[in-house]
């Protein structure tokens, strides 16, 4: 039943106890606010009437000396250990500030419509920002995405960026022209429940296998291009043609070739389907070969036609988007010193982009990963040096 309202106070009932006040809500704390925010924290001594012995550091400062000074490098034996010890790791990625970015620090007017999670922003020191086509002069343009230093700090190694939405498509592709990036990692289904990434590359239909006579040879042609139907797809200023497509264990690997006026590229996609989103994979092999694949093709190419950075994205491009960053600079830390640091290693891509590797989960996975890389490493086991290691990984299951 309603209850009635009126002016005057209800008769109080002498049998029941007086009602119990409640005391007001407190305000909703959104999770950027709890584990990322950049408000400095301020106190009023004033009215104590002493003079402030010392100015108070602002978490952002705090932070930030922690991101460039967080370091614990492992050799092969301690970083297995490590990979066991669930508690240490989850009070490790605890400790990680996640300097996240608000909107009044990045100071892009309208960017809010580009951006896919209100919340997830690029860091302003190190985003792409997208030049204005020659033929179309005026001022620059933004696209939520970052440079991503790579091993012993290499610059724009890699780009870390949002899956592409609708309108978005064109500025992804004008970021791949700009930056002479060859590769493109994609670590997310397009719909994960509800839509993580727009359809930016040509999706070819199946081939439907057909018997030819010999008197229907004049026909030939007709069917050749209905074969190449969804082949070719224009996005913004580009025509994209897609080449081979092949299908491998966990990913997909397709060439694309990208075409402005008379001017043509070549962009090798790979496409990792097998992850959760918030989540990790069953298992870390395939991740392995990818890691693998990726940097073999990156290093066909000769020096005077060095790739521009390694695209990588997700749907945030923070979570899965940062594992196989750090799994990727990991493993070649592996190789050519013996021992790796994760700890540093997440740090620095905080510091290129706020809240890279998402949860606890995911950063007890690239213990997993690195530890399972480890164990092929190290000498003393029967096996072909020269063997790829994505060929002697074991399934390993978590």
């Amino acid at each position: 039943m309603a209850r009635v309202h009126s002016d005057s106070p209800p008769a109080e009932d002498p049998g029941s106890p007086p009602p119990m006040t409640t005391p007001p809500r407190k305000a909703s704390v959104r999770l950027q606010e709890r584990r990322g925010s950049n408000l400095s924290l301020q106190l009023d001594v004033s009215s104590l009437g002493v003079e402030p012995i010392c100015s108070v550091s602002t978490p952002k400062e705090v932070w930030l000396q922690l991101l460039h000074t967080s370091s614990r490098p492992l050799k092969h034996a301690m970083l297995q250990q490590a990979a066991r010890d669930t508690n240490m790791l989850n009070s490790e990625y605890q400790k990680i500030p996640p300097n996240f970015v608000t909107s009044a620090e990045l100071d892009v007017p309208g960017h809010m419509i580009k951006d896919r999670y209100k919340t997830i922003l690029p860091n302003p020191e190190t985003r792409v920002i997208l030049k204005s086509p020659e033929e179309d002069a005026g001022p620059d343009r933004y696209i939520n995405a970052n440079y991503i230093r790579g091993y012993n700090g290499a610059p724009q190694a890699f780009i870390a960026t949002q899956g592409p939405l609708l309108h978005t498509v064109g500025d992804f592709w004008d970021m791949v022209w700009q930056e002479k990036s060859r590769i493109i990692v994609m670590l997310t289904r397009l719909k994960e429940n509800n839509e993580k990434c727009e359809l930016y590359w040509p999706q070819p239909r199946e081939v439907r296998t057909r018997v030819v006579k010999e008197e229907q040879e004049e026909g030939s042609e007709d069917l050749k291009e209905e074969e190449e139907e969804g082949r070719m797809v224009q996005f913004g200023r580009y025509i994209l043609r897609v080449g081979d497509v092949q299908e491998k264990c966990g990913f997909t690997v397709t060439d694309i070739e990208v075409q402005l006026s008379e001017e043509r590229h070549r962009v090798r996609h790979y496409w990792f389907t097998s992850w959760p989103d918030h989540h990790i994979p069953q298992c870390t092999a395939p991740l392995l070969r990818l890691v693998e694949e990726v940097e073999m093709y990156s290093d066909s190419f000769s020096d005077t036609s060095a790739p521009g950075p390694v695209v990588v994205h997700c749907s945030a491009g923070i979570g899965r988007t940062g594992c196989f960053i750090v799994s990727s600079i990991g493993c070649r830390q592996l190789r050519e010193t013996g021992q790796v640091d994760i700890l540093e290693m997440v740090c620095q891509l905080r510091l290129d982009r706020g809240g890279m590797i998402q949860t606890t989960e995911q950063y007890q996975f690239l213990y997993s990963t690195l530890a399972q890389y480890s164990s092929q490493l190290q000498p003393g086991q029967d096996q072909n040096p020269l063997e790829p290691v994505s060929i002697r990984l074991q399934n390993l299951h978590l």
